[in-house]
């Protein structure tokens, strides 16, 4: 994205200019898209107050209805913070460092010495349910991206998917196909996280599930639910569901030095 050096400036950041914006997404998903990459990136600080409504207006060259829209989803998110009659600052993310290792499955099943793929058996584009709102833990009801997979080590099913994303969040995942790269991939490619949580429990599978498995009714599977947000917003919850036989989770610990 070019940046003329006469353009009018505001904390540093060229108002009047000429974006190239994101494709395949309405106006408004388009000013959430920029305005969030600049503070994923660091552009944009916590505490930074951006350009005020009738400035974005100009740059991005829309009604301000649609920058009003585009801020309030942002601010719904947690990104922003609305102040009255201070404006708009970037919000302040809890202060709390990443601990878990988000592996690919791709990576864990070729690490097996086995070859992989995966089937996308669903995706569909709706406005978070009440189910879905308390799975992401979202304050607000917006769209999401619900996805389910099943990936294979081999011929035989290693992995069943069920995720969530939250497109309020990421709404460029609204426009990927997942033809060629799993959403865990394609997630770990391209939206960084701050935060992120592991459930782990064992189940009995209902018979649609052992069927999609391919292992008997009554043989334990192993759910780890995984959810994962960047400064307090929640990005994705996912449910992997496993034969037993097929993952092993190790954990090693030591005492702590005096």
């Amino acid at each position: 994205m070019k940046r003329p050096k006469d353009a009018a400036m505001h904390g540093g950041i060229p108002l009047q200019e000429n974006i190239s914006l994101h494709e395949n997404i309405s106006l408004h998903e388009s000013i959430m898209a920029d305005i969030r990459d600049r503070i994923v990136s660091g552009e944009w600080k916590p505490g930074f107050r951006l350009p005020i409504e009738t400035d974005l207006t100009r740059r991005f060259g829309c009604s301000r209805m649609t920058v009003n829209k585009a801020m309030t989803q942002l601010a719904n998110a947690g990104l922003i913070e609305r102040r009255k009659r201070a404006g708009s600052f970037v919000s302040t993310p809890r202060a709390q460092s990443p601990v878990l290792e988000l592996n690919d499955i791709r990576d864990d099943v070729l690490a097996m010495g086995r070859a992989y793929h995966f089937t996308l058996s669903g995706c569909a584009r709706r406005q978070a349910t009440t189910s879905d709102m308390k799975r992401l833990g979202m304050a607000r009801s917006g769209s999401v991206l619900a996805l389910t997979c099943l990936h294979f080590a081999g011929n035989t099913p290693y992995c069943h998917e069920d995720r969530l994303i939250n497109l309020v969040a990421v709404p460029e995942a609204a426009h990927e196909t997942f033809s060629t790269i799993s959403p865990g991939r394609w997630l770990i490619q391209h939206v960084p996280w701050t935060e992120a949580e592991h459930r782990i429990r064992a189940i009995t599978p209902d018979k649609a599930m052992a069927t999609t498995l391919a292992i008997r009714l009554h043989e334990a599977c192993l759910v780890l639910e995984r959810l994962t947000w960047l400064g307090g917003v929640p990005l994705t919850d996912v449910l992997l569901t496993y034969p037993a036989s097929m993952r092993e989770l190790i954990a090693r610990f030591s005492t702590p030095k005096n």
